[in-house]
């Protein structure tokens, strides 16, 4: 069996910066031990497949697909710079001629589109709430150290715990931070957390970037990922809450790095924007 196979750095314009993800196209089910056996084969953050809905359904002419996301551990519920990396094939490399796609998954109905040289995808919003510092303060400590922590919130629908670091810092001083994720694990006590957002304000009068960020998921395999659109879900609120903004630019400042434009809307969803750049084309042989 051939399965087309594709490469693709989500939310930059350039070849070996963002993140980048697997992208496998499905003509038929496929069974489902392979799913994980590819993405560990991979070894990427994440691997994508897409998959036909129903028969005669085409990659050209098409607007709606299943898909799921798998790390090189086990499958997740929901992957933002996968999802743009999947709808970049589809747009780019099949030239599917719909102006929106909308992929079914274990998150609900996601759509993507095009505008200009942006995918824009519309995600769920997923709000973070105060978080007992006294419960997780083993782990903060494994991932900052002596740093001083101004906030810290917890999203139950993603399992995603978020530091905010003081005001006092600048980027440079999170992007410095030297990480062991191996750590998490035994410092994570509550049995609750999955993923740790640590973010800084960003300096941004008018131009630049409104945060940063970095993501780190030692629980599903991902030391550090380089640019992560679930964990935006995330941070999109928390920050168009904390600045009074809708409209905002990130980025998450990892070795590989990636921008994201940010959009909150009123009906409890974001829509993500990124570039993409195919670097990897090709077929897997099983």
């Amino acid at each position: 069996m051939q399965i087309p196979l594709f490469t693709v750095d989500a939310f930059t314009n350039r070849p070996f910066s963002g993140n980048p993800a697997a992208v496998c196209l499905l003509e038929n089910d496929l069974d489902e031990d392979l799913h994980q056996k590819i993405a560990t084969e991979m070894n990427l953050s994440e691997t994508a497949f897409i998959r036909k809905l129903k028969p005669g359904d085409d990659f050209t002419k098409s607007s709606c697909f299943g898909l799921r996301w798998f790390t090189p551990a086990n499958e997740v519920p929901l992957c933002g710079h996968a999802t743009l990396a999947s709808a970049a094939v589809l747009f780019h490399i099949q030239k599917n001629t719909n102006s929106v796609l909308t992929f079914v998954t274990l998150s609900g109905e996601l759509k993507a589109r095009q505008v200009k040289d942006h995918i824009v995808l519309d995600l769920p919003l997923y709000t973070a709430y105060p978080q007992e510092l006294k419960e997780v303060e083993e782990l903060i400590k494994a991932a900052v150290g002596d740093m001083v922590v101004q906030d810290v919130r917890y999203s139950p629908d993603t399992k995603k715990l978020l530091v905010r670091l003081s005001d006092t810092y600048e980027r440079s001083m999170l992007e410095e931070l030297k990480v062991s994720a191996e750590r998490f694990l035994s410092a994570e006590k509550t049995g609750k957390v999955e993923g740790l957002i640590l973010t800084v304000k960003g300096n941004s009068s008018g131009k630049g970037h409104d945060f940063y960020s970095r993501y780190f998921a030692p629980w599903y395999g991902v030391l550090e990922d380089p640019v992560t659109g679930s964990a935006h879900a995330v941070l999109s609120s928390y920050w168009s809450e904390q600045l009074g903004k809708k409209e905002m630019l990130a980025f998450q400042c990892s070795r590989r790095g990636g921008e994201l434009k940010i959009s909150v809307r009123n009906d409890g969803r974001v829509d993500i924007a990124g570039q993409s750049a195919v670097v990897v084309k090709g077929s897997l042989t099983l």
